[in-house]
């Protein structure tokens, strides 16, 4: 269990039981509150309740972060402004900020997986204390791209929600609050089983499939976001690109490669979107659409099946001067 001290460490503690109650997993929000109840303290915030000051300085978007995740943190502050509106106390409530336009991700290309899946591979931290964790990589960036997982689904999943027997993971509680089943194929299978047997050994017992650096807690979304972009930075690829990948792109790519694959077989995409729909757990087949559609990957598939493609994707011509 995570410490509090700050004069609102009991709203946090009391929301993050409500949560967790409520069939929510909630561990990188108690993260975040860990930061946000250090934030009260160093800065003398000390009366108790949600004060606007507090949520403006709160909001003030760090050097080293996106905006997306400062509005991330600010929105985990809304949910304890509501819950303690709901005890009957009178907080200060922060708007809802709107996420950045999404962004067209890179799809990583058959040798770009080749070369990141190869220095995952070779990782080995001088410092035997990290070396527990390099199965971890290895297994969860694999989960990412094999099962198009989302960041928090991977890092989060618990142990009891993974049937080793069958090869069936069970999401709860995902994104729009759904849960879902990810059936694993055999070779995925076999490697988390084998996975959880090394891991075992360890860490008896364990809560988290993937424990992190405190084998209690589970691996945390920002060390894995930032070990990915360490992986990436030493493929063959890193200097290569416009746009450095994040490791959303392992879903995206994902998607893309199932889609192409389907296509390339003949397999009826209009049949088989709702079921890619509901694996990866969107509200509606336009957002798998969307993942789909955007992508460059995909025209030289369809131009290639598709006799009137030539009408409607034109060729690109580099245009010397």
């Amino acid at each position: 269990m995570r410490e509090y001290s700050s004069s609102l460490a009991c709203y946090i503690i009391g929301l993050i039981k409500q949560k967790q109650a409520c069939g929510y997993i909630y561990e990188y929000e108690a993260y975040i509150f860990e930061s946000f109840d250090r934030f009260c303290i160093e800065n003398n915030y000390t009366d108790g309740t949600i004060t606007r000051n507090l949520v403006m300085e709160w909001a003030i978007q760090r050097p080293t972060e996106g905006k997306n995740y400062r509005n991330q943190r600010v929105s985990f502050l809304r949910q304890l402004a509501l819950y303690m509106q709901s005890l009957g106390k009178n907080p200060y409530i922060p708007k809802h900020f709107a996420s950045e336009t999404v962004e067209v991700p890179h799809i990583l290309s058959r040798a770009e997986l080749a070369s990141f899946f190869s220095v995952v591979d070779a990782y080995s931290p001088p410092q035997y204390v990290f070396r527990r964790l390099v199965p971890t990589y290895q297994v969860l960036f694999r989960l990412f791209y094999c099962c198009g997982l989302r960041l928090a689904e991977g890092c989060y999943l618990r142990r009891s929600c993974i049937n080793l027997k069958d090869g069936i993971i069970e999401i709860l509680q995902s994104k729009g609050n759904k849960d879902r089943l990810v059936f694993l194929s055999d070779d995925v299978h076999a490697m988390c089983r084998k996975y959880d047997e090394m891991i075992h050994k360890i860490i008896p017992d364990r809560k988290w499939f993937f424990p992190g650096w405190y084998p209690d807690r589970a691996i945390r979304k920002t060390s894995v976001d930032k070990k990915f972009a360490f992986f990436w930075n030493k493929t063959l690829f890193a200097s290569k690109v416009d746009k450095k990948p994040t490791i959303q792109c392992l879903r995206h790519t994902f998607v893309v490669n199932k889609m192409n694959e389907w296509m390339e077989t003949g397999v009826d995409t209009g049949v088989m979107m709702p079921y890619l729909s509901r694996y990866l757990g969107h509200s509606s087949i336009s957002e798998t659409q969307y993942y789909f559609h955007t992508i460059e990957q995909v025209f030289p598939v369809i131009r290639r099946l598709d006799t009137a493609a030539q009408s409607i994707i034109p060729e690109v011509v580099i245009y010397e001067e």
